[in-house]
């Protein structure tokens, strides 16, 4: 299925696996190969925005901007539409009522904030209103081979994201990683209860790329979603990554992209 050089095989995947497992007595073990991905080639407009977290975390974003994004969420049908805490409950009056769901941040961008203070954040987000979560984790106690500090890290907010029935996804920050941290923080991730392994926060020092993206698929399996966010700008771009394993793409070019998907069926249907 990932004939492409840049994913391991399965027994260098399965050492790794291995390793942080016995590290922290964790029954965790390499899945499957996925058996389904996305069929890229078969989405359509309507389809594509499906899979897009609208994004506006700028810092210097405004209300009018916040407003123009849900605006668009609710006219192109997206997925989501991710924003900054104090913009959540903004979001959710102005998402009431459709499917596009409300997402907001923990840890962001950093993630080096304390785990309790994540866990209170993710409290007072889900309080708000907010159906899905997407937290940073503790980049630096991972490079510090701080394994048990990673996975209780995430572990608090899981346990916070579980018990008000939100989706969460957990922000590895690909650009500071080796390929073996990689491994290990998706590992984690899905051990601590995380629904997604995401990418990238947009502010780090790489974005999504389709080899990131295998790889994250190759580790978690079937069982759990990848989400691509980071540089995802045009359609190309997007099919790229659903075609290596994203199910769920987070782009602030959310409506270019639909726009380029309508513009390029009308070309090929006259």
């Amino acid at each position: 299925m990932f004939a492409d050089a840049s994913l391991p095989d399965d027994q260098t995947l399965a050492a790794i696996v291995a390793r942080v497992a016995r590290s922290l007595g964790l029954p965790v073990a390499l899945p499957p190969s996925p058996s389904v991905l996305i069929d890229a080639a078969s989405l359509d407009s309507v389809a594509l925005a499906a899979l897009i977290d609208h994004t506006l975390l700028r810092p210097d974003a405004t209300a009018a901007e916040i407003d123009a994004l849900c605006e668009e969420a609710l006219t192109y049908g997206f997925a989501a539409v991710c924003v900054q805490p104090m913009w959540l409950t903004r979001c959710v009056a102005a998402l009431r009522g459709s499917q596009t769901r409300a997402i907001s941040v923990v840890g962001f961008p950093l993630g080096v904030t304390l785990a309790e203070v994540k866990r209170v954040e993710a409290e007072h987000l889900l309080a708000r209103g907010a159906a899905e979560l997407d937290m940073v984790l503790n980049i630096g106690a991972l490079k510090s081979g701080d394994l048990a500090l990673v996975y209780a890290d995430i572990s608090a907010v899981a346990e916070v994201a579980r018990a008000g029935g939100a989706v969460l996804k957990v922000i590895l920050e690909t650009g500071y990683l080796t390929f073996e941290e990689k491994v290990t923080a998706c590992v984690l991730a899905r051990a601590a209860g995380a629904d997604f392994v995401k990418t990238s926060t947009g502010f780090g020092p790489g974005g999504a790329t389709a080899a990131d993206i295998r790889l994250m698929r190759r580790v978690v399996g079937d069982a759990s979603g990848v989400k691509a966010a980071g540089g995802v700008r045009s359609l190309g771009q997007m099919l790229e990554m659903v075609r290596a394993g994203a199910s769920r793409v987070g782009a602030s070019a959310g409506v270019r992209i639909v726009q380029e998907a309508r513009q390029l069926a009308e070309q090929t249907h006259g």
